[in-house]
């Protein structure tokens, strides 16, 4: 239930409205000579990661927390990204690679999604991160405290760091998911 239900449509809606972010935020930047080549390497802070490392690392999130869950080994595709979100610093890349790598990935959640083998959520999940901790979650918690928090954290920072750089981004973009579920003539008036 946990892959299918939870995990994937949640990684699927917010993948697609990052995607959305970016649109807009190129077709904002077309206005304005020379924005969307440095949009990718823009960043809150100094000490943190660009735009273009924020969207892989979410990309990473999605995946890892999908084959962790099944219990199979990362592909070397999330070695990839992990690889090319550490690096975007020097080589940040375009907005169209980074949809490339959004399209890509929810691809992916959606096929394993889509044969997605039942999970016991008190199931043992050996967390390791390539610091050398080891967290014992059960596949609930792992959920909860860890798959997607740590993916809203970069789709949240994404977003930040698209605001920060003045894209015209605000709580419809991120909630368009909700719109479908809109009692007809409940809509404020402009």
């Amino acid at each position: 239930m946990i892959l299918p239900d939870i995990l994937a449509p949640t990684y699927v809606q917010m993948l697609g409205a990052l995607s959305a972010w970016l649109v807009k935020a190129e077709a904002e930047a077309g206005k304005q000579d020379g924005t969307a080549q440095t949009l990718p390497g823009a960043r809150l802070a100094p000490d943190m990661f660009p735009l273009s490392t924020q969207i892989r690392f979410a990309c990473v999130q999605a995946q890892e927390g999908m084959y962790r869950l099944r219990g199979e080994a990362f592909p070397p595709l999330v070695g990839q990204l992990l690889d090319e979100g550490r690096n975007a610093g020097e080589h940040p890349g375009s907005i169209a690679d980074a949809q490339a790598r959004i399209a890509e990935t929810i691809a992916i959640v959606e096929s394993l999604a889509a044969d997605a083998p039942p999970i016991d959520p008190a199931a043992p999940i050996a967390h390791a991160l390539p610091q050398g901790m080891i967290f014992d979650l059960t596949a609930g918690q792992f959920v909860r405290d860890w798959a997607l928090p740590q993916f809203y954290f970069h789709i949240m920072t994404a977003y930040a760091i698209l605001r920060a750089q003045g894209v015209d981004l605000g709580k419809v973009d991120y909630v368009a998911h909700m719109f479908p579920y809109l009692r007809p003539g409940t809509l404020p008036a402009q």
